[in-house]
């Protein structure tokens, strides 16, 4: 029997059924149509089965590949107008599909990003609130949704939610990690300085200890592709890959080792004098004298933020290798015009921007962050989204994509409707609380909650005598002009920290995590380098 004429089959003779031989309809009672109804379904299933009936390409489950890499900032690459670096393949997936221009996440840190994109949620609420604590136990990951959904899972790179972690976690059914920041290359060449928590014990492969051989960027795709050739056809599947790169300490592959040395700067390091004009908050002026500042970044005498920059670029690349790897196996495959492609960093980095360098703070340097998707047939090629959306939202997206049960309670919301241009899209959001958790291991950074994604940045310091922060990002996108206590904008500070207190308060958010001590302390300054910051003058009163 073709498809076609099945479903009018089905009908005409559930018609009969119900016919008296009067010709009058005769409706059995709910209990009896209830049965009736359970044998047509499960003879209609096994119909469908032997018949091989199968559902089009728009209702299958689509494959998703979810490629996260470690500190990429918003502008570093070639789609987003990068004056030099070559990422052909990280900009085809804008080219075939979405790029997200405001896209942001919630707290600028590896593990409080990397526990908001698995659980929807924000670091008040899932408690990964530093580099040194591992994930809480209850907490769901949305593939454990995947899971349900008939999805075969695997997660292939960093994990870093608690320092000493990399055993197989729930959620994936084939796991491939390393503790902590594992390295680069298993021999350590190619960098400047011992990284916290860098490991050279190799990769947990589903539970078992097993060397690292190579350039880890280049292995984790290795790994991943090889796990692509082992899936089962007949069900879709979901590929976490989460590389190392580029977090510091920065070390290319060394066939791109040295590829823009000759590259300035494209970045703006302002002076003390500048910071000072531009009424920085004291702790931001004296975090330029730290290991997250220009001046003695990370402690080292004679550090350089152009040649750092330059050593990221680098990174990159293999990234963008990757990238063009993974998506050339979809390709040859078969697989591409079925998976979603998605590309995101877990947190942005300064590069003196501010005076500062590494993450943490609210500036867009640090907590906007490249997010782009692709998914033939459903996102429109060439799409640029300008809505807000942030880490938190990661989840519900790729739920809704799947077709997968939805978390009850969590604080992001899918935007893939948006990304699809659908009609029925509905309302986006406007903005995004931001949060960071002072460290006691990094102290020049305090707690700081703000509004981030609009026009008007608010950035709130706690406990702190110091300056709050206001920005206007359409006239000053560098964030050098803070108008905090500008008299014309008292009233706008008054509504945007109400309503910084109504997205804390509606999240849950009134109570700060306080997690033990773990992990090194750097506390130091350069003597010879900037001074202390002074109080601002109008905080004098004669």
């Amino acid at each position: 029997m073709g498809d076609d004429n099945f479903a009018p089959a089905c009908f005409a003779v559930l018609g009969f059924l119900l016919r008296r031989p009067n010709g009058h309809a005769h409706f059995p009672k709910r209990t009896q149509l209830m049965n009736f109804l359970r044998t047509v379904l499960v003879g209609f299933s096994l119909i469908v089965s032997s018949a091989g009936v199968r559902l089009s390409a728009a209702d299958t489950p689509p494959n998703i590949v979810f490629v996260l890499c470690d500190d990429h900032r918003f502008d570093c690459f070639g789609a987003a107008g990068h004056p030099f670096l070559e990422t052909p393949h990280i900009d085809s997936i804008a080219k075939d599909g979405a790029m997200f221009t405001s896209a942001y996440v919630t707290t600028s840190l590896c593990s409080p990003s990397r526990a908001s994109i698995l659980t929807g949620q924000y670091a008040h609420n899932h408690r990964v609130v530093d580099n040194y604590h591992p994930v809480d136990p209850d907490l769901v990951f949305f593939p454990e949704r995947l899971q349900s959904a008939g999805y075969q899972t695997a997660f292939i790179g960093k994990w870093h939610m608690g320092g000493e972690v990399d055993d197989p976690q729930r959620g994936f059914d084939h796991w491939i990690s390393f503790k902590g920041q594992g390295t680069y290359w298993p021999d350590g060449h190619g960098t400047t300085r011992e990284v916290p928590q860098t490991t050279y014990d190799g990769l947990n492969i589903n539970g078992r200890r097993v060397p690292q051989n190579g350039y880890l960027t280049d292995e984790l795709t290795d790994y991943a592709i090889d796990w692509l050739q082992q899936t089962d056809t007949s069900k879709p599947f979901f590929l976490y890959v989460s590389h190392k790169a580029v977090h510091a300490d920065f070390v290319p592959a060394d066939r791109h080792r040295g590829r823009y040395d000759q590259q300035p700067l494209p970045i703006d390091v302002p002076t003390v004098e500048q910071m000072d004009a531009g009424k920085l908050p004291m702790w931001v002026r004296n975090q330029r004298n730290s290991r997250h500042g220009v001046d003695f970044g990370y402690n080292l005498k004679g550090f350089s933020p152009a040649v750092y920059y330059r050593r990221y670029c680098e990174s990159l690349l293999a990234v963008d290798d990757s990238v063009g790897r993974l998506r050339g196996y979809l390709s040859e495959h078969g697989l591409a015009d079925n998976t979603l492609f998605v590309y995101m960093g877990d947190n942005g980095f300064q590069f003196g921007d501010h005076g500062l360098i590494d993450k943490r703070v609210a500036y867009e340097a640090s907590a906007k962050v490249p997010l782009l998707m692709a998914a033939p047939g459903k996102i429109p090629p060439q799409t640029v989204v300008e809505s807000v959306v942030g880490n938190i939202d990661i989840a519900p997206t790729m739920l809704e994509a799947a077709g997968a049960n939805q978390f009850s309670d969590i604080d992001g919301q899918s935007f893939w409707k948006t990304a699809c241009r659908s009609d029925d899209a509905g309302p986006v959001r406007q903005h995004l609380l931001y949060e960071y958790y002072w460290e006691r291991n990094y102290p020049h950074t305090p707690t700081l909650h703000a509004i981030i994604g609009g026009r008007w940045k608010y950035i709130r310091c706690h406990g702190l005598w110091d300056r709050d922060e206001l920005y206007d990002l359409e006239n000053d996108p560098g964030e050098m002009r803070n108008l905090v206590d500008a008299p014309e904008h008292a009233e706008r500070v008054q509504e945007l920290n109400d309503q910084l207190w109504e997205m804390i308060q509606s999240s849950q958010g009134d109570e700060m995590p306080l997690l033990e001590d773990r992990g090194p302390l750097f506390p130091k300054r350069d003597p010879a380098k900037s001074p202390q910051a002074m109080f601002p003058q109008e905080y004098f009163r004669d």
